[in-house]
């Protein structure tokens, strides 16, 4: 029925303008998906050549919008977004844009679609606070310390996610007026020492060592009241490293065919390795500088096939009621109407489309009839007004 709203959502539709038309030559890209170009095939390659496979992409210069080889189409909706209030009803929006060559339906770029949405069926309430309990005890035992106390937020308790403003607590210092002691703590670590020989032997055994000490002075651990004195060792050894071994760095090899053109339509890639064997690192030596793979494309100039794409559906029929005789409009006499759609763009090699050409669903005539109102409950009373003063 016109007018109607479907599943108690509210639609509307924003459209945009569409793009420029194509330049003959510029940027192949090897996907597009999500409205984007993906990894870039070649620079200076003809249209006409890019868009053999219609799952490509294609850009006429740099910084230009990218656009599918494909025919228009509208992409999926994006993800709702959020809601445009944190309590009760407020609305939220997704879009849908077109992509491909060509126009869209109404020749326009991109349109939105809107829906009521509630967070929370309330909005939150402050509360208040409780009385400060009694201050805790020092919370150390000699020096310097905090005392504190703590209020709840239960005078009256918040609704619905609310609060209370300011903090459950608070602090004072307290004095103990007692000393402390000083725990010893060590100081920063020496330089490491010489090695104990000048250079490592290549079999198994004991191998060089070096030391470094530290002191206890960081501070050092007090006498009246007595301190802990550090605990740990004064010093420590390891290993001596970087002696010397002659380091051999790495070398490439040639570079070698590892795969054929990755398409048998349209454009793809030629991939090449190499290995860092000539000669092979060793000895600490540097590995080979570079990337060990590399790739340019490949035209095989064969059309790749084309799937085929729904239209959009048609308008619904008139709602009618098939074999009644008579007329169901501005009657409670459920009908039916129907909408139908066309496989279009497929190649004889492509795949056909998924799902029905042809939508039916029940429906009223009730398109601008005159229907008697009926009154709702009424509503609880309202507040007395005025709220006080003499009766008259």
């Amino acid at each position: 029925m016109e007018g109607a709203v479907t599943s108690g959502l509210l639609l509307a539709l924003c459209w945009a303008l569409a793009p420029s038309a194509d330049a003959q030559e510029g940027l192949c890209y090897e996907q597009f998906g999500a409205g984007k170009c993906k990894e870039l095939l070649g620079e200076d390659v003809p249209k006409a050549d890019c868009c053999l496979n219609p799952d490509y992409g294609y850009q006429p210069r740099a910084g230009a919008p990218c656009q599918s080889c494909r025919q228009a189409e509208w992409s999926d909706w994006t993800p709702w977004g959020p809601c445009s209030v944190s309590c009760r009803e407020g609305v939220q929006r997704r879009s849908q844009t077109c992509q491909g060559q060509g126009q869209c339906s109404g020749g326009l770029r991109r349109r939105w679609e809107t829906q009521a949405c509630s967070l929370k069926d309330c909005c939150p309430v402050m509360g208040g606070w409780s009385s400060w309990d009694p201050w805790s005890s020092c919370s150390v035992t000699c020096a310097e310390g905090v005392k504190r106390r703590i209020r709840r937020c239960t005078e009256p308790a918040p609704v619905c996610g609310g609060s209370c403003l300011g903090h459950n607590s608070e602090t004072v210092p307290c004095d103990t007026n007692k000393i402390c002691p000083t725990h010893g703590n060590w100081g920063s670590w020496g330089q490491w020492g010489p090695c104990s020989a000048t250079c490592s032997p290549e079999e198994a055994g004991p191998k060089p060592k070096q030391r470094r000490s530290r002191v206890c002075d960081s501070p050092p651990p007090s006498f009246s009241p007595p301190g802990f004195p550090c605990s740990g060792s004064a010093s420590e050894d390891q290993s001596c490293t970087g002696l010397p071994f002659c380091p051999v760095h790495g070398g490439w090899s040639d570079w070698q065919q590892s795969s054929p053109c990755s398409v048998t339509c349209g454009m793809g890639r030629v991939m090449e390795k190499r290995l860092c064997n000539n000669p092979a690192p060793r000895q600490g030596g540097n590995t080979c500088p570079g990337l060990n793979t590399r790739s340019y494309f490949c035209n095989t100039k064969i059309p790749c096939p084309v799937d085929g794409r729904w239209s959009e559906w048609v308008e619904w029929s008139i709602c009618t009621r098939p074999g009644y005789t008579g007329d169901i409009t501005c009657q409670e006499i459920v009908g039916q109407q129907k909408r139908t759609r066309v496989c279009e763009g497929r190649s004889p090699d492509g795949k056909r489309c998924v799902g029905s050409y042809i939508h039916i669903r029940s429906c009223y005539n009730m398109f601008r009839c005159k229907l008697e109102g009926q009154w709702s409950d009424w509503s609880s009373w309202g507040l007395c007004i005025p709220t006080c003063g003499k009766n008259p």
